[in-house]
Parts: C-alpha cells; structure tokens; sequence
C-alpha cells in the first residue's frame, strides 16, 4: 500500500551526503525543489533517450539501471537501494538518459530539481567539490565493474558478489536483495549460467541456496575457489 503520510523532505534532505554541509537556509531552498515520489514494482521512472531534470534519491525500495540491446537483451547497469542517489551526472550534459529506471519493488524516492543544485554550485565551492567527489566515486565504481567482467570468471563474479552482500567472514545466511535475473544481467551473466554457478558452490559445500535466501557456509572458503 502507498505511504500518505508525506515524508519530512528537510530532515530527509540532511541525510544525504551532498546535502550534510549544507546551512538550514539552504536546506529550507532545495526543500522548495525537492518532489516526492512513489513507484509500484515494475513503474519506469525515465526512458533511455528523456531528458533529465534533476537527480533521485531513494528513501526506501530499490530502482534499476538498465538499457536494452537491439537483440532485446537487457543489461543491469546498476541497482540502486534505500539512502543512495542517481542522475547527478547525467543532468548537467544537456544529453538523454543514457539508460532506463525502473522500480524493482514499491520504491519511495525524492527528485531534487537541477535550477537548484546549480545555484548552490555557483555560491558553494565546498557543495560543487562534494558533487565532482561523489561522481568521482561513481565513476571508479563502473571502472572496477568493466575490471570485473574483463578479468574475472563467471564463477568469481558470482562469489564476489555473495560475499559482497555478505560482508561477513563468519557463516551466515543472506538475502538476494532482488531476483536471480536481475542479479545475473548485472553481473553480466546469462540466468541459466548463474543457476549452474550456484549449483556447483551448493556441491562443493560452500552454500545453500533456498529461494531468494542463499547459505554461506565458509566464506573464507568460498574466497578461496576458484572453479
């Protein structure tokens, strides 16, 4: 069910890691350009080819990245969770959205308007080098990916991966944050290839994977395969 009660956008704008500096006057000004918003699971914020007006940021759900290819194939570019932002590149090119958005589940999200963030970047310089760090960080983000898939095999992007939403050395049990077909597109693998990847690990005893919830029996172990 959609949330009524509306969110506190100020106290909610502080959250955010380019906002955190930020004097309570000008919280009070990017509140004025700061919407709301609430997505159903499957609901397409943009299209590939939109302009951008601004950038999200999601309070609570999770939105995918993705394009697809003249075949049809889609690729995840990046899932995006609670108390991360997208788009703040993108609007300052004066080019389309390079991919789509699309809600993974019920998602509430703010857009904070680009008339704003421009304005606190020609009165800020701490604000505008805040913005170039954080989409200096998103940038070596993708680099590490293209890293990824160039470098490592199938099953090490898989064990990457587990142990990454894992970050634990000791044993425990995991929740995939999203589908197995979303998983496998952003690690650039085929579903039928991650099924059998995971397959493999269950037989060699290093996982247990029931549904969306996946055992790590060792993942010190696990760190260690290589298949």
């Amino acid at each position: 069910m959609p949330n009524t009660t509306p969110l506190d956008i100020p106290s909610l704008l502080r959250r955010i890691p380019l906002f955190s500096e930020l004097s309570e006057a000008d919280i009070q000004l990017v509140a004025r350009y700061t919407r709301e918003r609430q997505v159903a699971r499957g609901e397409v914020l943009f299209q590939r080819g939109d302009l951008p007006h601004g950038f999200y940021f999601v309070v609570s759900g999770q939105v995918k990245l993705a394009f697809s290819s003249s075949q049809g194939t889609e690729k995840v570019v990046e899932i995006i969770g609670p108390m991360q932002s997208f788009g703040e590149a993108v609007m300052f090119m004066n080019h389309p959205y390079p991919v789509f958005a699309e809600a993974l589940s019920e998602t509430v999200l703010v857009h904070v308007g680009q008339a704003v963030v421009s304005e606190l970047i020609d009165q800020d310089s701490t604000f505008a080098r805040k913005l170039l760090a954080g989409m200096a960080i998103r940038l070596h983000g993708l680099i590490q990916d293209v890293e990824t898939y160039s470098l490592r095999s199938s099953t090490q992007r898989v064990i990457g991966y587990l142990l990454q939403v894992a970050d634990n050395d000791a044993p425990c049990e995991i929740a995939l944050p999203t589908s197995k077909q979303v998983i496998a597109s952003r690690l650039n693998l085929t579903p039928e290839t991650l099924s059998r990847i995971f397959h493999d690990l269950s037989d060699a005893g290093l996982i247990t994977v029931q549904g969306k919830r996946v055992s790590l029996h060792d993942p010190v172990r696990l760190s260690r395969y290589n298949a």
